[in-house]
């Protein structure tokens, strides 16, 4: 259920846009957001940080593109947020000696240190990887064809996800039977 959760916004933002324009695609995507986060809040009773920031981004970039009838600003929201992940990562880790993986996720796996600085610098590399094949494709190439990145670009995440969990699964105990 969570996953359709995370994609539907995306998936919403690439019918309208392929039925109608990017400028309906736009808000819809504004729109699907802001459902999708009262749903994650209706689920979790909280959003993340990074909830937030991306529900922010979407609105204002989205809002931008309408307003200023400009695809630039929607088409450059992943650069800015896959951006900003790298550096508050990285400025977090190697500057505020602070870890926010495992103080997100440390509760939930329970990992030695070294695993969760890799982790750190692989999330790290992989923001910054993700944010500038967005920026570089919506440089240089179409509307369609980002839109069309956006949609099949989500290959990235998923293979990164799934990497990790591989990476990690070697260092998670077993759990205890229940007697």
């Amino acid at each position: 259920m969570k996953i359709l959760i995370d994609f539907f916004p995306i998936l919403l933002f690439f019918g309208a846009y392929k039925a109608y324009d990017i400028y309906v695609g736009t808000g819809v995507l504004m729109a699907a957001t802001l459902v999708q986060m009262g749903l994650i809040y209706a689920i979790d009773r909280k959003l993340t940080a990074m909830h937030k920031v991306t529900l922010a981004l979407v609105l204002v970039f989205g809002a931008l593109t309408l307003v200023l009838h400009d695809d630039r600003f929607i088409k450059w929201k992943p650069t800015v947020l896959y951006a900003a992940m790298a550096i508050a990562l990285a400025v977090a880790v190697w500057v505020m000696k602070k870890n926010f993986l495992k103080l997100m996720l440390g509760s939930q796996l329970e990992l030695p240190d070294p695993v969760w600085m890799r982790l750190n610098v692989v999330w790290v590399a992989y923001c910054a990887f993700m944010s500038l094949i967005n920026a570089y494709v919506a440089a240089y190439y179409s509307t369609e064809a980002w839109v069309n990145f956006k949609l099949w670009g989500y290959a990235f995440p998923l293979v990164f996800i799934i990497g990790q969990g591989f990476y990690i699964s070697r260092y998670l105990k077993p759990e205890e039977p229940k007697a």
